[in-house]
C-alpha cells in the first residue's frame, strides 16, 4: 500500500493511499483522483516522509523478537501541529460530518440519482448520503444540486 500526501490547487491536503505508484498514475490519468474538499481533479503529490508501521512486523525465522519498549513513544495527533484554530475547526468538522453521516438516509450507489430527483421535487425532501463516482459529483454541481463529500471515517461511529 502506498500512502500519498496530495494537494489540489486551492491549497488543500489531504492523503490518498494507492496500491502502488502507477496505480496513483493511472486513477489520476483516469480523472478518478479528486479533492475531498472542493472536488477539484487538479492533484499533484506532495513531498512527504516515509512511515514505517513496524507495529505487525516479525523477525526473519532463527531470530528472536525485540524487546518491548519499557516505555510508550508519544505519537502526536495530526491536530498537534495545527494552530488551535485550525485544529478547532478540523474538530467541527469532523463532528458536522458524523452528524450528517448519522442522521442523512443512505442511498448507497443511487445518490446521483436520489439527489436529482429531490433536487426536481418528483421526490421528499431530506438529508442523503451514498456514493458517486467523480464524474457524477461533478455532473450534479454543475446542474446546481449541492453535493460534499464526507471524510473516510465518519461512519464509523454508526456502526
Amino acid at each position: 500500500m502506498k500512502v500519498l500526501d496530495l494537494a489540489c490547487t486551492h491549497g488543500h491536503t489531504f492523503e490518498g493511499w494507492f496500491g502502488s505508484e502507477d496505480d496513483f498514475r493511472d486513477q489520476q490519468t483516469r480523472g478518478l483522483v479528486i479533492c475531498p474538499l472542493c472536488g477539484d481533479g487538479q492533484v499533484a503529490k506532495r513531498p512527504s516522509a516515509p512511515r514505517l508501521n513496524l507495529a505487525h512486523a516479525r523477525p526473519p525465522k532463527g531470530e528472536a523478537a525485540p524487546a518491548p519498549a519499557t516505555s510508550p513513544v508519544a505519537t502526536p495527533s495530526p491536530d498537534a501541529a495545527l494552530p488551535e484554530p485550525l485544529a478547532r475547526l478540523r474538530a467541527a468538522w469532523w463532528r458536522a460530518a458524523r452528524e450528517v453521516a448519522r442522521t442523512a438516509e443512505d442511498v448507497g450507489p443511487r445518490f446521483a440519482e436520489e439527489a436529482r430527483r429531490i433536487h426536481h421535487g418528483d421526490a421528499e425532501e431530506r438529508g442523503i448520503r451514498g456514493q458517486a463516482t467523480p464524474q457524477e459529483a461533478r455532473a450534479l454541481l454543475e446542474e446546481g444540486i449541492g453535493v460534499l463529500p464526507l471524510p473516510d471515517g465518519c461512519e464509523e461511529t454508526l456502526q
